[in-house]
């Protein structure tokens, strides 16, 4: 039996960063950023996305998702929800754990 060293950190499916098309409804997740490789017809988006809030370390929520094909999805930024198509909700990147918030000395 081999021993992880002790500076390995093991990652869960669960720290991965995933888009926000693709996590479950009604489940808490934080922005971790916006996919900034997307094509260049997706800039206006990008930046729609940044204006309504979809701002690093924002808390968001898939609460519904259109029958039968999942397009639009109702998604939660914050106190507001939004209407996003699947293409537009796969450019936000979101981890399911919390930032860690560091507090000045």
């Amino acid at each position: 039996m081999t021993d992880l060293p002790r500076t390995a950190a093991v990652v869960t499916p669960r720290d991965l960063p995933l888009g926000l098309a693709d996590l479950p409804l009604r489940v808490d997740a934080w922005v971790s950023g916006l996919r900034m490789d997307a094509a260049p017809q997706d800039g206006d988006v990008l930046l729609r996305l940044l204006e309504i809030g979809f701002l690093p370390g924002e808390r968001v929520r898939v609460v519904a998702r259109a029958f039968p094909a999942g397009d639009p999805l109702a998604v939660r930024v914050g106190r507001t929800t939004f209407a996003l198509r699947r293409r537009e909700a796969a450019l936000v990147q979101v981890s399911t754990r919390a930032p860690v918030v560091e507090v000045p000395a």
